[in-house]
């Protein structure tokens, strides 16, 4: 390794292989003097995966689930590979591109460990957001979030004191239901909800687009992140997908961060927040060409998911857990043809019916909340 590799920080990057894996890579290759990749693991693709190794070198590589494939015998395989690469010497950033409550443990050991977490991975707040924090307060590790709103509010946050802030306004493209009807929406197909118009994503994320559940989850996200109370996030929608997020403060100013619709400025800002480094390889913003810039209420009656997310995050414990498992778990079924979009919702709401109440006071309890929501929601499946 030459000296000028040596000095960049060494970058894991768990879920190398999906969008936002994929996206930063491309990032940390334009800035070779700055950051290397020191660790990649991936969930199934093994063909991608070993193409990325090939290209960035890193000192360690570990695949979650083989699939019958048989890796390179310096690979580590299994779950324990995400907390293995998150932890490790030669790693100063952990960039948390796992989709779902998979990517907690990964998170807490890299915080445990007082390193840098730039996190995409918003699923690690919403389960288990207090659990986060404490480890920060511990060992001075850093949470830097990777999506684009949050991204946006911080950026819009600067160093200010958030005594300052009245309110975040978190904005929503509106997903592919925007002007749907109510039940044309009900009736929405696998097709219909991957088709979102402005952001190119992976399956699930795509999917919570069009049900706005993706929206509740970043609104307890962002509570945790900046420590603004619920009653102070709002939601409105933005179908150009221009304004990421604003933040209105006490003074009634009102901060925009505004961009084209690329992943590829808050991954590159998670890396080098506070500072901001020069990358030619970002997007363009022409103003003129992305007019006019308009703003939308919400349809919380036809974007149910919004509004349970809201109240489970307001009601704490281990309801946040339930509902983010609930909708992972009817996500995930709906991608493979064994429920339609309507049971979505449908199956977070019997969950936390049934579930919101549990104990959540610690990451056990959180867990087994986890695991009773995806059990749930799977018998409901089998039994309609």
């Amino acid at each position: 390794m030459n000296d000028e590799v040596a000095r960049s920080r060494g970058v894991a990057v768990l879920g190398s292989t999906g969008s936002i894996g994929t996206t930063a890579l491309r990032v940390i290759a334009r800035q070779p003097g700055r950051f290397h990749v020191a660790a990649l693991t991936a969930f199934a693709n093994s063909a991608l995966l070993e193409s990325q190794a090939t290209l960035t070198n890193p000192t360690f590589v570990g695949l979650v689930s083989p699939n019958g494939v048989k890796p390179p015998e310096s690979w580590r395989l299994g779950a324990a590979s995400l907390v293995e690469a998150a932890t490790r010497d030669d790693v100063d950033i952990v960039l948390n591109a796992v989709v779902g409550a998979a990517g907690l443990d990964a998170t807490l050991a890299a915080l445990e460990a007082g390193k840098r977490v730039a996190l995409a991975n918003k699923e690690t707040l919403v389960v288990a957001g207090e659990l986060a924090a404490a480890a920060c307060a511990r060992t001075g590790g850093e949470i830097v979030p990777v999506d684009s709103e949050h991204s946006a509010i911080l950026q819009c946050l600067g160093r200010r004191d958030r005594t300052d802030v009245r309110r975040l306004i978190i904005t929503a493209s509106g997903g592919p239901f925007r002007t749907w009807s109510s039940a044309a929406i009900r009736s929405a197909t696998l097709e219909d909800a991957l088709r979102h118009p402005t952001w190119s994503m992976g399956r699930k994320i795509t999917v919570d687009s069009a049900t706005l559940a993706n929206k509740a989850l970043e609104v307890i996200e962002a509570h945790f992140l900046f420590g603004i109370p619920y009653e102070n996030i709002e939601v409105v929608v933005h179908p150009q997908s221009v304004v990421h997020s604003m933040v209105e403060f006490v003074d009634g100013s009102v901060l925009a961060q505004m961009g084209v619709p690329s992943m590829e400025l808050p991954v590159l800002y998670a890396l080098t927040h506070p500072e901001r480094v020069r990358d030619d390889g970002v997007p363009r913003f022409d103003p003129v060409a992305h007019s006019p810039l308009t703003f939308e209420p919400v349809r919380l009656s036809d974007f149910p998911a919004l509004s349970l997310g809201l109240e489970a995050g307001r009601n704490g414990g281990a309801a946040p857990a339930v509902f983010n498992a609930a909708n992972e778990q009817a996500v995930a079924l709906f991608l493979e043809g064994k429920m339609n979009f309507a049971d979505i919702t449908a199956s977070i709401d019997s969950a936390l019916g049934q579930l919101g109440t549990m104990n959540g006071k610690d990451k056990a309890s959180l867990l087994a909340a986890d695991a009773a929501a995806r059990a749930h929601v799977s018998r409901r499946a089998e039994n309609n």
